[in-house]
């Protein structure tokens, strides 16, 4: 027994010896991966943030028409981080995925400065008279749609990979590690989000007010930086190697299940009869059963035609697969009803017309000539989640954690609760003041000022900064919730997948969100209301369509709530059957 002792301590020191290896540089890697993300980051938002005016103005484009191929762009760009992840965890690591993503996204940024650059790339100035406005031609749109395929192909890169590659850094196995790692995910939101305001004012300023090419120019020369910074710091970071689909995986879960379909399940203590093998140099945590998903067990259970080998693994694995398998599909499709709710929170945070409201109001700052440009207001939702990020961090968080007992002060699911009820209001709020924008532009609009699209509201754009505030901090608590909650909810090895999960959602909120426009503009159109959305907001309803939102956020909040209820975190299974598993590895081991 003695010996057997010794030699399981041997194993266990040879495998510590291997883990020491790795050596976490942690907070060194930083400065490289967020000066990456920042700089990126500058480079896509300060050309993406303003590209409803770019359309509209230098393209010619409808409102309609470039809201839709906005919505349509953001959906393939958020989607494509699925077909990223996978051949990030399948074939090149996230290393080299977010080194190519970056080299996409400036090629991307390039082509798109170029339409601005060059006179025969994009359509002639528009005169005063709407009627003599020429829209861009096949060419000119291909030119510019090549450039919004890079830059599809650098997020779809680089968005699943950055925080698994940041988290990378630490060790997860130590508390400073685990630590760092969820500190990680809120400063890295808050530089973010500092990027992304100097975007929408100085990158935006000189958009609209100097010069088009310079200003798209700006974020191309950011973009470049981005690539430096990130491939300077190669000798310092943690490389994982991918290990194959975890895809794989899944599909083979599924497929016994079925195959087994007509097989019974016991009714007491049904662990004791699956089959239960986990590989030696698995990075995944050990989870013990759930009865969730019951029907998928039938994939762990041990018939006379499956044939084991002697390490204990499967024959085929087409055939028979293990109880830790079974528990990881179920993870996955437990946040599944989860990211479903994620969906409309993002529908209710993003504000499709806010640009088009701002264009309609009074945009002078005090009594000054200077006027902010309309993709500028973005910034104060920016500017709220900023501020409350750090409060959250340093403040909040080690208060409620004293009350509540818990790591994060209040759970994954509360926190995105919590944004998604703020969603309700700040659709609420954004109803009330374009329905008090639309009264003044109709009963005294601005002498002297026209839109090409209508008359300018003598209400002060920063009306909309009470909607916008609310925006960030729904984003503060809801956004950041989701990227954290799947994280730590996925299996180790689907990282990747579970960082597109988060992109995925806001993929499916643009596509409903282009719908929503849609259907609406084409139901409204012949009402006795009239037009919710024309181009002319003073002739729509657009306070309507925010009222609609925050119905659809109400249901949204119901419908989260009880999945939230309804949910069990990974790793909170059955305590007998964690504590008999763990006796049967102990076992295993000593054999």
């Amino acid at each position: 027994m003695e010996k057997e002792t010794m030699e399981i301590k041997e194993k266990t020191s040879s495998a510590n010896e291997e883990e020491t290896e790795i050596n976490y540089r942690g907070i060194k890697a930083m400065p490289f991966i967020i000066g990456n993300e920042t700089f990126e980051k500058l480079g896509a938002i300060g050309t993406l943030h303003n590209l409803q005016v770019y359309l509209t103005t230098v393209f010619n484009m409808k409102r309609i028409t470039a809201t839709t191929l906005i919505n349509v762009f953001n959906g393939t760009t958020n989607f494509a981080t699925l077909l990223g992840a996978y051949f990030c965890d399948t074939y090149f690591g996230r290393y080299n995925t977010l080194g190519f993503g970056s080299i996409a996204s400036f090629l991307g940024l390039l082509l798109i400065t170029f339409t601005a650059v060059f006179k025969k790339l994009h359509p002639p100035h528009c005169g005063e008279d709407d009627s003599r406005c020429i829209g861009p031609t096949p060419g000119q749109m291909a030119f510019l749609l090549t450039g919004f395929v890079f830059m599809i192909i650098g997020a779809g890169s680089i968005r699943p990979c950055n925080l698994a590659f940041g988290a990378d850094q630490f060790n997860p196995n130590t508390e400073s590690g685990k630590r760092g790692i969820d500190s990680f995910f809120n400063w890295y939101f808050f530089t973010l989000t500092f990027a992304q305001m100097v975007s929408v004012t100085l990158v935006v300023y000189v958009q609209s007010d100097v010069s088009w090419p310079i200003g798209l120019a700006i974020p191309t020369i950011f973009m470049l930086v981005s690539c430096f910074l990130f491939f300077i710091g190669t000798k310092i970071y943690v490389r994982v190697k991918p290990e194959g689909s975890p895809l794989t995986s899944i599909a083979r879960v599924l497929v016994v299940a079925c195959r087994k379909r007509r097989l019974k399940l016991a009714e007491q203590q049904p662990w004791r009869h699956l089959f239960n093998y986990t590989p030696l140099k698995s990075i995944n945590s050990k989870l013990p059963y759930t009865q969730q998903f019951r029907f998928l067990d039938r994939a762990a259970i041990i018939t006379p035609e499956d044939q084991i080998k002697p390490d204990g693994s499967v024959a085929n694995p087409w055939r028979l697969c293990s109880m830790q398998q079974v528990e990881e599909v179920k993870c996955v499709l437990r946040v599944i009803p989860i990211w479903a709710a994620a969906i409309l929170y993002h529908v209710g945070e993003k504000q499709q017309y806010l640009v088009f409201q701002a264009m309609q109001s009074n945009r002078h700052l005090g009594s000054t000539s200077f006027q902010i440009p309309p993709a500028t207001y973005g910034i104060f939702s920016m500017l709220s989640l900023s501020i409350w990020v750090p409060i959250y961090d340093r403040l909040v968080v080690p208060f409620l954690r004293r009350v509540t007992k818990k790591e994060g002060g209040i759970t994954v699911l509360q926190r995105m609760g919590i944004g998604i009820f703020l969603t309700i209001l700040e659709s609420i709020v954004a109803g009330l003041v374009e329905q008090h924008r639309r009264n003044l532009a109709i009963t005294r609009p601005t002498p002297g000022i026209h839109s090409k699209r209508g008359d300018v509201s003598p209400m002060s754009a920063l009306w909309l900064v009470p909607q916008l505030s609310l925006a960030g901090l729904a984003e503060a608590f809801a956004a950041i919730g989701q990227v954290e909650f799947f994280y730590k909810q996925f299996p180790e090895n689907m990282r990747s997948i579970a960082g597109s999960f988060f992109f995925c959602g806001m993929a499916a909120a643009s596509y409903l969100n282009g719908f929503l426009i849609a259907l609406v503009h084409r139901t409204t159109e012949g009402s006795s209301t009239g037009n919710w959305l024309p181009e002319d907001l003073n002739k729509g309803r657009l306070d309507y369509f925010y009222y609609l939102i925050a119905v659809l956020c109400g249901l949204n909040l119901c419908y989260f709530l009880v999945c939230a209820k309804w949910y069990r975190y990974k790793g909170t299974g059955s305590s007998i059957a964690a504590v008999e598993m763990e006796a049967t590895e102990i076992d295993k081991a000593l054999v």
